[in-house]
């Protein structure tokens, strides 16, 4: 397993309203909408966390502004991000919930890319979390050995290259000289765990609290 910082949050403008005196903040806040713009379509565990969290942050910020969720997945998370620094006004209004990794694409000079990484004002991520790489049990993947000897090697669903989803499958792949097909282009953990149930792919990987802690994969390890 590979632990990592599962996603990354920033705020559009926070550097300035950090600076900005209590009483200021509070009217500034005050009867306003706070959007949370997630990279990952509904039903991912990065979607289950925007929601949890947008339950308190309002709570905690000066004016008690309303918090908003607003799915925008796309591109491992790309679209969010290009949205929070090219359409979102840097006013504080605006946070984004997003894959860390995809700096990478900006070094890289995707051209899909359309924000300056360094520029982002960073919060913070609400956990540290383990990845973990799982396989269909009805599949004809039962070991490293299956995989190895197979005719058609098995296709594990991810996100974008720049995701753990990604990475981790094949440092499996490098590491212990497999051949893994990966599919990318899903918007979140919801559709990849559909795509597995249909049979599109065989595998992917995702967070162990994801994997043990809801459905379908709850279900998945009791049926083995």
């Amino acid at each position: 397993m590979k632990r990592i910082n599962c996603f990354a949050v920033f705020l559009s403008g926070f550097a300035l309203l950090s600076s900005i005196p209590q009483a200021a903040a509070q009217e500034f806040f005050k009867g306003k909408s706070v959007t949370i713009v997630v990279g990952n379509s509904v039903g991912g565990a990065q979607d289950d966390w925007a929601r949890f969290i947008a339950q308190y942050l309002g709570k905690h910020i000066p004016g008690n502004p309303t918090i908003v969720v607003q799915n925008m997945p796309g591109a491992g998370t790309i679209i969010a991000a290009n949205h929070i620094y090219n359409i979102a006004k840097p006013d504080g209004l605006s946070l984004g919930l997003i894959n860390p990794g995809i700096y990478i694409d900006q070094l890289l000079g995707a051209k899909e890319v359309r924000f300056d990484w360094p520029k982002f004002s960073w919060v913070g991520s609400p956990e540290r979390i383990d990845q973990v790489l799982f396989i269909r049990a009805d599949g004809p993947y039962k070991t490293f050995e299956d995989i190895r000897k197979a005719a058609e090697p098995p296709r594990c669903a991810a996100l974008a290259r720049t995701t753990p989803g990604y990475q981790l499958p094949k440092l499996v792949e490098e590491g212990l000289g497999l051949k893994i097909n990966m599919v990318l282009g899903y918007g979140g953990g919801g559709e990849m765990n559909l795509a597995i149930e249909k049979g599109e792919v065989h595998c992917r990987a995702g967070t162990v609290s994801a994997y043990v802690g809801r459905e379908p994969t709850r279900t998945w390890i009791k049926n083995g």
